[in-house]
């Protein structure tokens, strides 16, 4: 079932996933150990994250050093199948422009069509460890625009080779970010809604926010997106803050602020079950203002804490 579809059917909000798959040579039982603690809450999806490769330098037996990609947590289409199956819940894979050629994307998308995976989360993706700056593959896409466009063609039967006709149409659901504090590279955040709305204009179904700490953020690009001309259902995304260590690591790689009272909180943990409790009464507070306010999803970036979410759910629930 499509992303869309479970939000049209629900009568009350929804709750969705989202876990990292496995760093190579690690089993899958981890990130089932974690889904079977989630899944008493009947969560409707489940998002796996892409991650793409990145270039390390390896020394040769004469002294000088070779270039060689590695992809340190691959698995994701083979993990959204497995989830399928294990769970009966949809699974959705996130699909990135960084490190892939578009053949390499329409090879993706068609494996999916075939498992059966019909909802798709396309996203620019970070740039890669050793760049500054975001640098596309050399037959890639640039901007997750191009990536939602590619999709689009696929569902409408458009295939790279001109020469196939008739080509069979996927029918994919497709996600895209949203950024209710602005995405860091956009100048301003009208800017960066209005990048959204070009993924929404050439057919994106929905909008899955970043992180945030401070309803009020995504209360505010709810508005702004409805005075852009947005209508398709904005998810909130959700993450645990339980360390003293992520004030200052997450703001660094999300670009999120965190309030001064969870800041002032959290200064006080003296330990790892501290920290726990903290972040989880902060998110709880969180999912039952969003609650009050009627979202349609809560979407959890559960990301090595399951057990904090788990206990914020027990709570609401």
């Amino acid at each position: 079932m499509k992303v869309i579809e479970h939000l049209a059917e629900a009568k009350d909000t929804i709750i969705s996933l989202e876990v990292l798959p496995p760093t190579k040579g690690k089993g899958i039982d981890s990130l089932y150990k974690n889904l079977d603690l989630l899944m008493e809450f009947k969560p409707s999806f489940v998002n796996v994250t892409y991650h793409r490769a990145e270039q390390v330098y390896k020394k040769r037996p004469d002294g000088t050093f070779e270039g060689v990609e590695i992809r340190k947590r691959p698995g994701t289409v083979g993990i959204c199948a497995a989830i399928m199956n294990k769970y009966k819940v949809e699974a959705i894979p996130h699909l990135i422009c960084g490190g892939f050629s578009k053949e390499e994307t329409e090879n993706a998308l068609i494996d999916l069509h075939f498992l059966g995976l019909n909802n798709v989360l396309a996203l620019r993706g970070d740039a890669a460890a050793n760049e500054k700056f975001f640098t596309p593959h050399l037959h890639g896409h640039k901007y997750a625009e191009d990536l939602v466009r590619q999709i689009i063609d696929l569902n409408n039967g458009r295939y790279l080779e001109d020469e196939i006709m008739d080509g069979v149409k996927t029918d994919f659901c497709i996600g895209v970010a949203g950024y209710p504090e602005k995405h860091f590279e956009s100048p301003n955040i009208d800017a960066d809604i209005q990048y959204t709305k070009r993924k929404i204009d050439l057919g994106a179904d929905y909008v899955t926010t970043q992180m945030f700490f401070n309803n009020a953020h995504y209360y505010n690009y709810l508005k702004r997106c409805k005075e852009h001309g947005i209508n398709v259902p904005i998810l909130p995304g959700l993450k645990p803050l339980t360390s003293v260590q992520q004030l200052t690591i997450l703001p660094k790689i999300f670009n999120v602020e965190v309030p001064v009272e969870l800041c002032n909180e959290m200064s006080k943990a003296k330990n790892t079950a501290d920290g726990d409790k903290i972040g989880t009464e902060w998110l709880l507070a969180q999912c039952k203002d969003l609650l009050k306010h009627k979202v349609p999803v809560l979407h959890f970036y559960t990301l090595g804490k399951p057990h904090v979410v788990y206990n914020v759910l027990k709570q609401l629930l």
